[in-house]
């Protein structure tokens, strides 16, 4: 069942980036064994196995998205991440492309 909710997740994620997909520095790339959307070769969105979007945001902006419950902190071998959440597949397509936008403009900014 989670291969459905990630290719549903997937067609979101693309659908939803189209204009990013314009961007000269964007393309999809592998990460967490599944394809992200990368700025510069590092990864900024990705369609969750279980569905979902994840992403990098700022560590304050995280803990904003946490505490409100727009998304759960993305936790790998156990350990919370900084800057990584998840927003589910509940969430509105507003609030999906919102979120994919911080990623974006977040990754695009730190990354040389």
């Amino acid at each position: 069942m989670p291969r459905m909710e990630q290719e549903a997740a997937h067609a979101r994620l693309d659908a939803l980036s189209a204009d990013l997909q314009q961007q000269p520095d964007v393309d999809w790339g592998r990460m967490f064994g599944s394809t992200g959307m990368r700025v510069r070769g590092k990864v900024f969105a990705v369609a969750a196995h279980a569905g979902g979007l994840l992403i990098k945001v700022p560590e304050a902006h995280a803990d904003e998205l946490v505490e409100t419950g727009v998304a759960d902190r993305m936790v790998m071998g156990g350990v919370p991440r900084r800057e990584w959440v998840l927003v589910p597949d509940d969430a509105d397509d507003a609030t999906w492309f919102a979120e994919l936008q911080t990623a974006y403009t977040y990754v695009d900014s730190i990354t040389p």
